[in-house]
């Protein structure tokens, strides 16, 4: 599949990552400084290949939790904070794993011969969706948390990818191409009622739902250069929080809903930022030589 080459880090995004790059929580009020107890996972290349990383919501104590000569990629924070999913390639192709949130006990879920990447946890933390083309292409996936009853939920012929839960946890949003070029939609997990949310000629992926429910977070390249958005979920009111003439990718929300993480080379190298919900206050939080990618906090 043709990937864009500076915005994807999840199979699909696993994929155009390595294109692009060549290869419990605290509330506070919105505005306010993050928590320096919260943390961000990530995703880096700083001790030679791709491992996952945690650190401090201010950017510090950055402590590496893999550490595989294999690339590890796409960290998800479990609702209770007790694990991480990640998507490796260790076993010879890429798989879903989970570990414990120190970095132990870290446990293989999907076996296939197709790839599996991209994964998000629902909210009650009993399911994960992941994106998988063992079906000749790339469509979402919904399977319990140890791995069991994977099942296709999109099941179409164009690329279906990048799943995130909504708060409900019965719907996902995703990014697909299926109408000519990428947008965001929504499906109930499952697979029903699939409804288009964003409809431009440019290109929308990557979005990821407020704790509330209330915004979907999304990167567009509507204006140019890809820059970061928010729209309610029904598609309407879209704003733009980022504009800088660099890249500013992978969005996450913080686990309160009052700050955004995101990727951006604004500084001339891949590294991750945080900004309050409403694109103010924007804070570099690593500063490091190699690249760090695909926050979640």
């Amino acid at each position: 599949m043709a990937q864009r080459t500076y915005a994807r880090s999840s199979l699909g995004g696993v994929i155009g990552c390595l294109v692009w790059f060549g290869v419990t929580a605290c509330s506070q009020a919105p505005g306010t400084a993050a928590s320096a107890t919260e943390r961000i996972a990530f995703m880096s290349n700083r001790d030679g290949n791709w491992n996952i990383y945690v650190m401090n919501a201010d950017g510090g104590q950055p402590t590496r939790l893999t550490d595989d000569p294999a690339d590890d990629f796409s960290p998800a924070w479990s609702p209770d904070r007790s694990q991480i999913a990640f998507a490796s390639r260790r076993d010879g192709n890429w798989e879903i794993y989970v570990m414990s949130a120190d970095g132990t006990n870290q446990t293989r879920l999907t076996n296939h011969p197709g790839g599996d990447s991209s994964v998000a946890w629902s909210p009650d933390g009993r399911r994960l969706a992941f994106v998988s083309n063992r079906d000749g292409n790339f469509d979402i996936f919904v399977m319990n948390a140890d791995g069991t009853e994977q099942r296709n939920v999109t099941a179409h012929q164009a690329s279906d990818l990048e799943p995130a839960w909504a708060p409900d946890g019965n719907t996902l949003a995703l990014k697909s191409d299926r109408d000519g070029n990428e947008d965001i939609y929504t499906v109930n997990a499952d697979g029903t009622g699939l409804t288009r949310l964003t409809n431009n000629p440019a290109d929308e992926w990557q979005p990821a739902w407020s704790p509330d429910g209330t915004l979907i977070v999304f990167v567009s390249d509507r204006d140019e250069n890809p820059e970061i958005y928010t729209m309610k979920p029904d598609g309407s009111g879209v704003t733009r929080l980022t504009d800088d003439g660099r890249y500013d990718v992978e969005p996450a929300w913080s686990r309160d809903g009052a700050h955004i993480v995101f990727r951006s080379d604004r500084d001339g190298n891949p590294e991750i930022f945080r900004m309050n919900r409403d694109g103010t206050a924007l804070v570099r939080l690593t500063n490091h030589p190699e690249r760090d990618a695909a926050p979640d906090w």
